[in-house]
């Protein structure tokens, strides 16, 4: 039997266009994690420092930048998630939402930092 391969993402930027940072020095520590989010959830205010991507198994995940940027997400759909850029991800579908994500870190290193939601207003932009 012949195995099927099929690239779904290749790119050095994020979702929004920013070039992607460097690798951090030293022995790499790669995590995997998956994420449901239920009809309704939101993620709380934060931004990532490590370079991290996944893909949406199920549903749609709407990204929303604390300057009110979004981006929505389907299933099947790979992203490159934003990095040091304030964020929030909101499931606005009917199902929820399953997403798998693999980070780039270094062991100790914190891979996301949570803000107050309170310091932030988001501003709508348009959708792309």
């Amino acid at each position: 039997m012949k195995i099927k391969t099929t690239e779904l993402l290749r790119s050095s930027q994020s979702w929004d266009g920013a070039a992607l940072p460097d690798y951090p020095a030293g022995r790499p520590e790669l995590i995997v994690k998956r994420m449901v989010f239920p009809v309704g959830a939101k993620t709380g205010w934060h931004h990532h420092t490590v370079i991290n991507y996944g893909i949406i198994e199920q549903g749609a995940l709407t990204i929303v930048c604390e300057d009110g940027s979004e981006r929505t997400f389907h299933q099947g759909e790979a992203i490159v998630e934003v990095i040091g850029t304030i964020h929030r991800g909101e499931n606005r579908g009917d199902e929820p939402v399953i997403l798998n994500m693999f980070y780039a870190s270094a062991p100790a290193q914190e891979i996301t930092v949570q803000h107050s939601d309170f310091r932030l207003s988001v501003r709508r932009k348009p959708t792309r």
